[in-house]
């Protein structure tokens, strides 16, 4: 997956439409087409999740060099292939990776089913490059989908458009031919994936938009001389994934499926990836990140890269007070198992949240402010999370137009001193006295 996060382009020139002969396609409908989006009450299940767990894993995980190994290290594409050999998934076990993803308290779980490189962990009629012709020799998505059914937990299948096999993906106009037959394969495997397995949740787009296509290519100017065309420029040619089309097929396929916005359609959520907002969004959305810090696909664990509970915990508070979800990233190894250290991290998430969980799960955000923390919102409560205790013990926040029943922290029970006006609600006294990374005051309001 890009270690950048893509922007979209809101608004891209209109082009004529011409016929599929004339090698042009309309992009100023990429992202409209509201009528593909999933109603409110479709969304409410992710919208209450707020946590779940990103899963990489592929072919890239045996070199152990991260996901974008093949294209970083310019691997021949036979030699490559051959790792397809050693793929056997000794360990492999999603039954096992679902409990640890309960255990952390996650909600729905994505897997790459098939990332850059263009090896798919599904079996695929597309050609052989996949799990069941590998030494693995058996669907891997297949084990995946029934586990996480088995273990009522929601169903995510990342997949990428973009295949470094094609040169097409690379130079669309130069070699057309290739980026048409890159273009079937993708039609025809997500076709596979949303018709195969029964119900999906969530169709999670890596690379499916303009600003891809070409991003590895080279371009030429007498201004510049030879330059890489910038990643957060849209590809210009002849050549279009059609995403619309695309997004149609899914839609038909799986009618209550999540759809994100990194397939060309404006989709039913917005990514943002290794990057924070600065406030809250119009959108559904969703931020991931590692929980290892060096990379998506397996590395070797580097202690210095994993990350604190309290970075993890700090992460958490911002993006649920900015009303979004937190989708945290882990790359199994080689053989398919989660390393111990990753797990253990996992766990100390879990334990938070079996303990405050009320106060993530099923809120709305409410507003977030630097210098101490942040607050979600339910209808009758108003959870205070303080990550950063101020030297006066005082927190004001907005006014509510409820009174307030009682002020307590959720470690203790002990009532927190409050004064409420029209104007605003301000905390008095609060202190960290059981050394909490997130300190929670829940402020019961009296019901309506």
């Amino acid at each position: 997956m890009k270690q950048k996060t893509l922007l979209f382009i809101v608004a891209l020139m209109s082009l004529t439409h011409l016929t599929y002969s004339q090698a042009q396609y309309q992009r100023s409908a990429v992202l409209e087409a509201d009528s593909l989006l999933l109603p409110q009450q479709d969304l409410q299940w992710f919208r209450d999740a707020k946590f779940g767990l990103f899963i990489h894993w592929g072919l890239y995980s045996i070199p152990g060099k991260g996901e974008w190994s093949m294209f970083y290290y310019r691997n021949d594409i036979d030699e490559y292939k051959k790792l397809a050999n050693e793929f056997s998934a000794k360990k492999y076990d999603p039954k096992k990776w679902m409990e640890i993803a309960k255990n952390a308290g996650c909600k729905y779980v994505v897997l790459t089913t098939r990332h850059h490189d263009g090896f798919c962990l599904f079996d695929t009629k597309f050609g052989d490059y996949d799990a069941v012709n590998s030494a693995a020799k058996r669907d891997l998505i297949a084990e995946y989908v029934d586990a996480a059914r088995s273990a009522q937990m929601k169903i995510g299948f990342y997949y990428s458009p973009p295949d470094w096999r094609y040169p097409g993906y690379f130079f669309p106009n130069m070699y057309r031919s290739s980026a048409e037959k890159m273009k079937e394969q993708t039609y025809v495997q997500v076709k596979e994936l949303l018709t195969n397995y029964g119900e999906v949740d969530i169709l999670w787009w890596d690379g499916g938009s303009d600003e891809w296509l070409g991003a590895g290519g080279l371009e030429y100017s007498w201004e510049k001389a030879w330059h890489k065309r910038e990643n957060d420029t849209p590809y210009t040619g002849d050549f279009s994934w059609e995403p619309l089309k695309l997004a149609k097929m899914a839609r038909k396929l799986q009618p209550k499926m999540l759809i994100n916005e990194r397939g060309g359609w404006k989709g039913d959520f917005d990514i943002h990836e290794e990057r924070f907002l600065t406030g809250k969004m119009d959108r559904l959305w969703e931020y991931c990140d590692n929980l290892a810090l060096n990379g998506w696909g397996w590395r070797p664990i580097d202690k210095e890269t994993l990350l604190s509970l309290e970075e993890i915990l700090r992460y958490l508070v911002k993006i649920v007070s900015l009303d979004g979800n937190f989708l945290l990233n882990v790359g199994p190894d080689p053989q398919g198992e989660i390393e111990p250290e990753l797990v253990e991290r996992l766990e100390e998430i879990g334990e938070f949240m079996s303990k405050y969980g009320e106060s993530i799960y099923g809120t709305r955000g409410g507003i977030y402010d630097e210098t101490w923390g942040g607050t979600t919102l339910t209808d009758d409560a108003i959870y205070v999370h303080v990550l950063d205790i101020p030297s006066d013990g005082v927190i004001k926040l907005p006014a509510t137009g409820e009174k307030i029943k009682t002020a307590r922290y959720m470690n203790g029970n002990e009532k927190v001193s409050f004064i409420q006006n029209t104007h605003d609600i301000t905390l008095k006294g609060v202190a960290n006295k059981h050394n909490d990374i997130d300190v929670i005051i829940k402020i019961q309001l009296t019901p309506r």
